[in-house]
């Protein structure tokens, strides 16, 4: 593929991300944006359950489907590899866009926290979500993560290669804290209607399913360098983090 073509392919569905990604905010916390999680089609309970299904069924086989390495050495038979990985960025958010617009109403309301102080709490632990998410990308590689630095190589003619296996910062305390940030973004709203239920759990169930299937793939390629993280650090919860810390501080206080 020509790298300046490969150049722009890649900008394009990186910046398709980015619109996707702040519509998501946008859809889960009802603000900005025209259909969100509870101003979408109207439609029967029923029918609005079975469609919405669908279409995070449609996002969670995308997602974990095309990120598998051998769909991947398949699919660069075709596609060419420099722009896989943003192939696979456009085809998210396109999967994303379908489901914004085709989404369906479940307006009952399942739960409403009214106390004032509680509310700001559970907007800011959405906000502490989405942060979350955006940061985590920044601690490994964001522009490897989607697809940037491989259109960039191609473009310099040089060849790709994996930015290699570290644990920085949130890293240390989970091993999966984008996930932890979906979840807690997902889960922390004020109101929480059927659909936006729906959606939450939907979604929480596929994370659970798909960090087991990453991270077998990651211990295949990475080997005893991820078992050995894996070993050491909790996956969604900072709970061995917080042995060690505990541990750390009775030993302080013996001596």
């Amino acid at each position: 593929m020509n790298r300046h073509l490969a150049i722009a392919y890649g900008g394009v569905a990186y910046l398709l991300f980015l619109v996707s990604f702040g519509y998501l905010v946008g859809f889960l916390g009802n603000i900005w944006v025209p259909r969100s999680v509870d101003h979408g089609h109207p439609a029967s309970p029923g029918w609005a359950a079975l469609v919405n299904v669908l279409l995070l069924g449609a996002f969670g086989v995308q997602h974990s489907v095309m990120a598998r390495p051998a769909f991947k050495q398949r699919w660069t038979r075709v596609v060419p590899p420099s722009i896989e990985r943003s192939t696979y960025v456009l085809m998210s958010s396109a999967v994303l866009a379908l489901l914004y617009w085709q989404w369906r109403t479940m307006p009952t309301v399942v739960w409403e926290v009214r106390q004032p102080a509680l509310r700001a709490t559970l907007w800011a632990l959405f906000w502490l979500g989405w942060a979350i998410v955006l940061a985590s990308t920044f601690m490994v590689s964001h522009v490897d993560l989607f697809g940037l630095r491989q259109v960039y190589l191609a473009w310099r003619g040089k060849p790709y290669s994996h930015v290699g296996f570290r644990a920085p910062l949130l890293y240390r305390l989970v091993r999966h804290p984008l996930m932890l940030g979906f979840v807690i973004a997902f889960w922390a709203v004020p109101t929480m209607t059927a659909g936006h239920l729906l959606f939450s759990i939907a979604m929480t169930v596929y994370i659970l399913l798909a960090v087991r299937i990453e991270e077998r793939d990651l211990v295949a390629a990475l080997g005893e360098e991820y078992v050995a993280y894996r070993r050491d650090v909790s996956m969604l919860l900072p709970l061995k983090a917080l042995a060690r810390a505990r541990n750390a501080d009775a030993a302080r206080r013996r001596h």
